[in-house]
């Protein structure tokens, strides 16, 4: 029901320069990231923001100077809840878990994701998790896209987290991924350095983008482990953590990940599409079709590093997952070279 209880006070502040032309509900949204652009547009419109003493509608463009004021709800219980997943571990101590996620599954909960988490599962199988990353990420130390399965570390005590975060920070954490690509790099191996910062026009997605344009540096090795006729098989090394790194690096060479909607603009790849001639991904599918994989072609298959307590090396993999196995094997069948 809309609305719920605002807030008796409200808050009250002075739009700076800066921000000067922006839509009052864009402008708002991102002064209160808690807050999504929706629920802000549905507190404009219940007459809850004022500007300069008068109820506006959320086009208004805000100008320096003018005086806000805002009763926002609420923010509900974010605390995560505990739920009975399944997860796969592939090693535990008394100090840490590495989990093989899955495709579809969100590594904490965030906006519109509160539900059905890596961090919810967390929650019903361990009785003890790190806190430092925050109390909706306990025992999060690096994360996964939604759609990109492989190797996660968990912890579960704070001394350990802040040994395992030094690694990270440092790049001694040796990471490999698995994906697959449209079309095949002319080297067998090379590396892409290339900075990595917010899409000018899309929020969802990162770019490659210039220093003076917030791009922050990000290095990924890649080699080519398998090469089929539009299609191929690379392994990827990043030496950096950037958001949607390995995605925006392949795109930018001019090899986009199969399936990968957000930066290759297909979400499937369909056993149709390797029989014909055409780019994989053209509109040629039947009624008895086979969808071989419907999520981006990126698994995290190998981590090495050194055990934040023990000092001993691990080095550990996780299988090729269902999805692009059958991908493999209908490439080898239908696109061998």
């Amino acid at each position: 029901m809309w609305p719920p209880p605002l807030s008796e006070t409200p808050l009250e502040f002075e739009v700076k320069p800066r921000t000067e032309g922006k839509r009052l509900d864009a402008y708002l949204a991102s002064r209160f990231t808690d807050y999504s652009r929706r629920v802000i547009q549905k507190v404009i419109d219940a007459e809850a923001v004022l500007v300069n003493g008068r109820a506006v509608k959320a086009s208004y463009r805000v100008r320096p100077g003018d005086m806000v004021s805002i009763r926002l709800p609420d923010l509900p219980d974010t605390t995560p809840q505990a739920e009975n997943i399944p997860i796969a571990v592939v090693y535990e101590d008394e100090f840490l878990t590495v989990v093989n996620k899955p495709a579809g599954m969100v590594t904490h909960p965030a906006k519109g994701n509160w539900q059905g988490t890596l961090v919810n599962a967390l929650q019903y199988h361990y009785d003890t998790l790190s806190t430092l990353a925050g109390a909706n990420r306990p025992g999060i130390v690096h994360r996964l896209d939604r759609d990109t399965t492989g190797l996660l570390v968990v912890v579960k005590d704070e001394l350990t987290h802040r040994r395992l975060a030094v690694q990270f920070e440092l790049r001694e954490v040796q990471k490999e991924y698995l994906a697959l690509v449209y079309g095949a790099p002319e080297r067998h191996s090379d590396y892409i350095e290339q900075p990595i910062g917010f899409h000018p026009t899309c929020r969802e997605k990162m770019a490659s983008r210039a220093a003076s344009e917030g791009g922050r540096d990000a290095v990924t090795f890649y080699e080519v482990v398998e090469r089929f006729r539009g299609l191929a098989l690379v392994l990827c090394k990043p030496q950096s953590g950037r958001t949607h790194q390995i995605r925006v690096h392949l795109t930018h060479i001019g090899h986009p990940i199969v399936a990968d909607k957000l930066y290759s603009g297909r979400d499937r790849l369909m056993l149709s599409d390797l029989l014909n001639s055409a780019r994989p991904g053209s509109p040629a599918a039947t009624a008895d079709d086979v969808t071989l994989i419907d999520r981006q072609a990126l698994h995290a298959h190998r981590l090495r590093f050194r055990h934040p307590m023990t000092e001993r090396e691990l080095n550990l993999t996780a299988p090729v997952p269902a999805d692009m196995s059958r991908t493999l094997d209908a490439l080898r069948s239908h696109r061998a070279l």
